[in-house]
């Protein structure tokens, strides 16, 4: 990429933005931002992310503090899930240091998908009824990573988790979720204890062709 191409693309704020997200799993709760502005951000992303028919499917709900440790705290929700399925013999130790790391920090979205919102325009578009599953998963992932970008943009560290379907039934009675919600992804955020690493890429030629 020439020069003039670098400062055309290191002038967009956007990329910016999409540069600062990495999986942070170094966490804290020193986070100098207030509860309700962390939400109104991840409102705003919520809000904004794109759906297919203009039926958004995505859902979420915000933990934070003794909220977010019914989840990920010593006892709580992740680790009675997994201690049940977890084979005889095997330490627990690494999943208890990991559940730790996501704890402290200062709260998880919790992101759904609504199965009633599918199923609704599956009826009222039948032609693309095998669709709306599909555009529901790429709502919900374009959701995750416009919240994710939008609180590595305000210095709040983040990372994206599956104990799903595990916790699900948990935290729909933990957290009064209506059942036509269907649990797609937990991601724990707070201060960034530490930056992650150095990223190694793929060629984006071998990514991206450019026609014409």
């Amino acid at each position: 990429m020439n020069s003039a191409l670098q400062a055309f693309v290191k002038s967009n704020e956007f990329l910016d933005a999409i540069k600062k997200r990495r999986s942070i799993y170094a966490l804290d709760k020193d986070v100098k931002i207030e509860n309700d502005k962390i939400a109104a951000t991840i409102e705003e992303a919520v809000q904004y992310t794109p759906a297919a028919f203009n039926a958004p499917s995505a859902r979420a709900v915000i933990l934070f503090g003794e909220e977010s440790s019914k989840l990920w705290g010593e006892g709580g929700i992740a680790e009675q899930a997994i201690r049940k399925v977890l084979p005889e013999g095997q330490s627990f130790e690494p999943t208890a240091k990991k559940l730790a790391s996501f704890n402290a920090g200062i709260g998880t979205v919790l992101y759904f998908k609504d199965v009633a919102v599918v199923k609704n325009l599956q009826e009222k578009f039948s032609l693309y009824a095998d669709n709306f599953p599909v555009w529901a998963e790429q709502t919900n992932g374009m959701t995750q990573f416009a919240v994710w970008t939008a609180l590595a943009d305000i210095g709040i560290g983040a990372s994206l988790q599956h104990y799903n379907p595990l916790i699900d039934d948990a935290v729909r009675k933990t957290f009064d979720i209506p059942e036509n919600w269907v649990l797609r992804a937990e991601m724990p955020f707070g201060n960034i204890a530490a930056p992650a690493g150095p990223k190694e890429f793929q060629l984006i030629s071998e990514r991206v062709k450019v026609l014409g």
